[in-house]
């Protein structure tokens, strides 16, 4: 009878949030709140009690082949560290629901209501059921991604988030040319992406320094041009059965692959390979060091556009996204007036096969496709004239995705002390890649134009994963917020706390990240 008095007593001050067991104080496990997500939801209500995960949870999905794989990813998040069984059903009214809707969330926007019986996601697409997914796994403590079983509770704050993205466009850069990352890499990065709701994945494939994709009417691009790096390195490249299997994988956590083949400029890898290409029919050497500006393709050959053709339509062929990049930057070797006849010869090509184009934003300067997309990647002061040029352009109907170097190249130093990176464009601390707004970046371009943001990952100094994370980390999640959350949550005080929260996060999936001294870890 004293036992069962003594547990009394103990359950009793545990409803009220902590009790005392010897010498130790034990408290009450509280639930990660509605607005602690990156990025920001749109919408947050929050209120009523909080739903936990047990092992009688069930998922219940959409019986569909896409609804049934959206289950089973979110089961395979959740079994390694609940130890839960988890199983997928089609019926239901509890435990945690995926459901499609006809509702006003857009193709990528989602609804999640959690409460004492259950969590519910409800979406238009599949899409924003992955997103609603993404912001679950937020809401859990940052132990659930781990892949050993752990103690829990695992608790959902009660309320309601209905979240939209900004804008349809946001996207990561890696430049697989300067160093080459294998597949399992590349697929590590997508999840990295997937977490923060990124959706879209631009792989740079050729450059100076290496050429990363198998064209099979010119196979020594890939064997001969892909044989080298930055370093000397043995580089590398991928066939069409490993670039297609980094599509499926992207694909499987809702990001659009964009290739990108950078032209005229950023070409030796090519002209090292055939020398058909070289205006004087001789090839260089191979190239490993990290200056740019001093390859073009020969504009004037036709092989140089039957080379392009070809390029473009095999590439096209197994890439079943929108768009296709063809640089267009650092084109310093090419003469102004051979530039834009290169461009205004290939971008129609790009156009044949089904691919809307994407180039940097030196393409301006020649005479945009209709519905092409300049990517900006100039710094705060660049020269205003070629600020005016884009601006330009955007006007007259050309789309921009926002790179600025100087705010969100994640190759930048953090400090000047930091081990990777470059400072070219200046250094780049966490607050500095956040604290600045796309839809007024650049004075004159209509609202309409912005497609969207991107973080490029340039690799001169990058060789590993660990290196990839760090230098996107803590600054990737950031511009994702960038993408996705209204301008009216942006706030530098209150995102570095929410930035804080997610370093245990990280931790638990391994991702090793710059301790920024401007953040209260």
């Amino acid at each position: 009878m004293r036992l069962h008095r003594v547990l009394g007593s103990l359950l009793l001050v545990a409803a009220a949030g902590t009790f005392t067991v010897g010498a130790t104080t034990v408290t009450k496990a509280s639930p990660t709140r509605l607005d602690r997500v990156v990025p920001a939801p749109a919408s947050v209500t929050s209120g009523g009690s909080a739903y936990r995960i047990t092992d009688s949870t069930v998922i219940r999905v959409e019986d569909s082949p896409k609804g049934r794989r959206i289950g089973e990813y979110l089961a395979g998040v959740l079994r390694p560290s609940t130890g839960y069984r988890l199983p997928l059903v089609r019926w239901g009214s509890s435990g945690i629901q995926l459901r499609l809707t006809h509702g006003r969330f857009g193709a990528e926007g989602y609804r999640l209501d959690s409460g004492p019986q259950g969590v519910v996601i409800t979406a238009n697409e599949y899409a924003g059921l992955f997103h609603g997914i993404q912001t679950l796994r937020q809401l859990l403590p940052a132990a659930v991604e781990k892949d050993s079983v752990q103690p829990g509770p695992w608790l959902v704050a009660g309320g309601t988030v209905v979240d939209r993205p900004r804008y349809a466009y946001r996207g990561a850069m890696l430049d697989v040319s300067r160093h080459f990352f294998p597949v399992a890499q590349v697929k590590r990065y997508i999840d990295e992406l997937a977490l923060y709701k990124v959706n879209t994945l631009h792989l740079h494939l050729s450059d100076d320094q290496g050429w990363r994709i198998a064209i099979d009417s010119w196979p020594r691009l890939a064997t001969y041009g892909g044989s080298t790096e930055v370093g000397g390195g043995e580089g590398g490249h991928y066939t069409k059965a490993d670039y297609q299997e980094i599509v499926r994988y992207a694909t499987s956590r809702y990001l659009e692959v964009v290739p990108e083949i950078d032209m005229p400029g950023h070409t030796n890898a090519a002209l090292a390979s055939y020398a058909d290409l070289n205006c004087d029919g001789v090839a260089p050497p191979l190239y490993t060091g990290t200056d740019v500006g001093f390859s073009s393709l020969c504009v004037n050959k036709d092989v140089t556009y039957d080379f392009v053709d070809d390029v473009i339509r095999e590439l096209a062929a197994i890439t079943p996204g929108r768009y296709l990049h063809i640089g267009g930057d650092e084109a310093h070797s090419t003469p102004h007036d051979d530039y834009v006849k290169f461009m205004d010869r290939v971008q129609p090509v790009v156009a044949k096969y089904g691919k809307t184009v994407i180039g940097w934003h030196q393409l301006t300067g020649a005479h945009p496709a209709k519905g092409a997309i300049a990517q900006y990647w100039g710094l705060d002061d660049t020269d205003a004239a070629e600020k005016a040029q884009v601006v330009k352009a955007a006007q007259n109907g050309t789309g921009l995705v926002l790179s600025p170097a100087d705010r969100v190249y994640l190759d930048m130093k953090y400090t000047e002390d930091t081990p990777l990176g470059q400072d070219w464009a200046g250094l780049v601390e966490v607050r500095r890649s956040y604290d600045w707004d796309p839809g007024n970046y650049l004075a004159g371009v209509p609202g309409s134009a912005v497609k969207g943001v991107e973080a490029p990952l340039w690799t001169e100094t990058i060789v590993t994963s660990a290196d990839i994370d760090y230098m996107a980390f803590p600054r990737l999640p950031g511009v994702a917020e960038l993408g996705w959350s209204p301008a009216a949550t942006h706030d530098w005080d209150t995102y570095k706390v929410r930035l804080a929260a997610q370093a245990a996060r990280w931790e638990a999936l391994g991702i090793g990240y710059y301790r920024s001294p401007q953040v209260p870890w």
